[in-house]
């Protein structure tokens, strides 16, 4: 396969799963019961979610700055959000494509060589990787017993004894292949790893440090307070601390699958709302909401952005 037709696919494939997911759901809840949510939502919980997913987008602006300056760069804080916002704009078009959007608009307007902007976008990556699995952490441990008994309850305990088995027994084997490898896919999985440990123990070599960590956790808590304010939007909506955070990150990884969550973001949320006994309907018209405005603030202000970056250096 040529390498423009991989490109072709990786749009179309999260598009086209998407759109079957969106029908999917649409099945479950006509659209005219989505309708009637909307209608009767609380847009004073849903304007209070998003002004916490504002605060996350300019505080990553911001955090931005400690691991440019050390390079030598100080970056206009305005540029700096204004790239983060058309990045998430550009995620929704092609997955992924928006970290080079982000990385390019700061060389056009900042003078930052591509390759020194992209790199530290890839250090914040790896931050915000450790934060999500920090994140699946403490779920695990608020909801130990929860996911115990659901997994005993629904799967047979010799069989997760098992799986657990050839988890470790596999984790073990790739780990002495791994350290051994020389050529081949266990030198990339080794150097990737590598790559990993460099970034995240570099956090604590910067000037920094403590503030970009501080910018970092409070980027995800403003996450988890946006997905969390928009709960009480649907009257009668009652969710648990620890399905609002298997419903957060349910949510996250729709995210990365397809699109923006296109069709994804409602079926996964709905999902795991419907483990702590959240009925389908209420639970599926609140991750349509949820979506929509996640969808629209990005559209509008990441196309404010797109628009105003020119004018806003026409000076320079």
């Amino acid at each position: 396969m040529s390498l423009s037709a991989k490109k072709i696919l990786k749009v179309i494939l999260p598009l086209a799963l998407g759109g079957f997911l969106v029908w999917y759901s649409l099945s479950k809840v006509s659209i005219d019961t989505l309708l009637q949510y909307f209608k009767d939502a609380n847009y004073w919980w849903i304007a209070l979610g998003l002004f916490f997913g504002i605060l996350s987008h300019l505080s990553r602006a911001y955090r931005w700055k400690f691991l440019l300056e050390p390079m030598g760069y100080k970056p206009d804080f305005g540029n700096s959000t204004m790239a983060v916002l058309v990045a998430y704009l550009v995620n929704y078009a092609v997955p992924r494509a928006g970290e080079v959007s982000r990385a390019a608009v700061m060389t056009n307007y900042e003078d930052i060589p591509f390759e020194k902007g992209f790199g530290t976008i890839v250090a914040e990556r790896i931050a915000d990787m450790i934060m999500m699995l920090c994140i699946i952490t403490i779920t695990l441990f608020v909801q130990f017993d929860f996911i115990y008994d659901l997994l005993t309850k629904n799967f047979n305990p010799t069989k997760i004894a098992l799986i657990l088995g050839v988890v470790i027994l596999g984790f073990i084997l790739l780990r002495r292949y791994v350290k051994k490898a020389q050529s081949g896919i266990g030198l990339k999985i080794k150097k990737f790893i590598a790559g990993l440990v460099e970034g995240a123990t570099s956090i604590f070599k910067m000037e920094h440090k403590w503030a970009f960590i501080f910018h970092t956790i409070f980027i995800w808590v403003m996450y988890v307070a946006m997905f969390w304010a928009t709960i009480p939007a649907i009257e009668g909506l009652n969710v648990p601390f620890g399905g609002v955070l298997i419903g957060f990150i349910a949510g996250g990884f729709s995210i990365a699958a397809t699109n923006g969550g296109i069709g994804l973001y409602p079926v996964a949320v709905a999902g795991a709302l419907a483990l702590f006994g959240v009925p389908e309907e209420p639970a599926t018209a609140f991750g349509w909401i949820m979506w929509t405005a996640q969808t629209l603030m990005i559209i509008v202000f990441g196309g404010l952005a797109f628009l105003l970056l020119p004018i806003y250096n026409k000076n320079k």
